[in-house]
């Protein structure tokens, strides 16, 4: 609900239930229930029968999933439901950056507040990440614009950008929560996991731009879920 409704400014209370975005069909409570519902209907709308689209069963099979091993490491505890907060709020990010490409300022700032409250936040890595950020943007757009584009003379990399304005706030959010070295695991994963369907992109010669919250959302989960077998490989090559 919150990744359709959000970005088209569509109120959160009304209408109450979810709807059908082809018919605006109200579904009944039995027709939104997690993916059981999906399979139930077949993947299309009980009324006008437009397909409904997988990314729903896909966040909904994801979120359980990753719920389920932060009550695995963290148990009924105070930052159990911090980081459901955080986490959950990190996919609708994902998402709607996924799809729009943009995301609402005001969540950037919901979710970064909301590490604040771990037990266990740094302050200073979250600025040391944020301030990294910044400069890895700086650098790399400069070398995006100046000599990537005089090289290949594309003009369209005169306005591209390395990372977005929403990236740096996920980067510092990354630091504060895992610190230096998991932090850099983290943004490393992230961008082998960013790598990966950029290669499928250049092989079927799409020039599609990929935003990198979803996969700095990726690389932090991995990384906070496994936390202790992440540092006993630290720990094993010296670091």
């Amino acid at each position: 609900m919150l990744i359709y409704r959000l970005p088209l400014e569509i109120s959160l209370v009304n209408p109450k239930r979810s709807i059908c975005p082809k018919c605006n069909y109200q579904l009944k409570w039995y027709e939104n229930i997690p993916l059981i519902s999906y399979v139930i209907l077949k993947a299309r709308c009980s009324s006008c029968k437009e397909k409904i689209s997988i990314s729903y069963p896909m966040v909904e099979l994801f979120s359980g999933v990753i719920f389920t091993f932060l009550y695995i490491k963290l148990g009924l505890t105070y930052d159990f439901f911090v980081m459901t907060f955080v986490i959950a709020t990190l996919i609708v990010l994902s998402m709607i950056d996924v799809t729009f490409k943009a995301v609402p300022d005001y969540l950037l700032v919901i979710v970064l507040v909301g590490v604040f409250f771990l037990s266990e936040f740094s302050y200073l890595y979250c600025l040391v990440f944020a301030g990294g950020a910044v400069l890895l943007e700086f650098f790399v757009t400069f070398y995006i614009q100046n000599v990537k584009a005089k090289i290949t003379q594309d003009e369209m990399l005169l306005e591209q950008k390395a990372l977005g304005e929403g990236d740096i706030p996920i980067f510092a959010l990354i630091g504060g929560v895992l610190g230096l070295h998991l932090g850099i695991v983290a943004v490393f994963l992230a961008a082998v996991f960013a790598i990966l369907p950029s290669m499928v992109n250049k092989i079927k010669n799409k020039d599609l731009e990929l935003p990198f919250i979803p996969f700095l959302t990726l690389g932090f989960t991995v990384v906070y879920l496994g936390e202790n077998n992440i540092i006993s490989i630290l720990e094993k090559i010296g670091l």
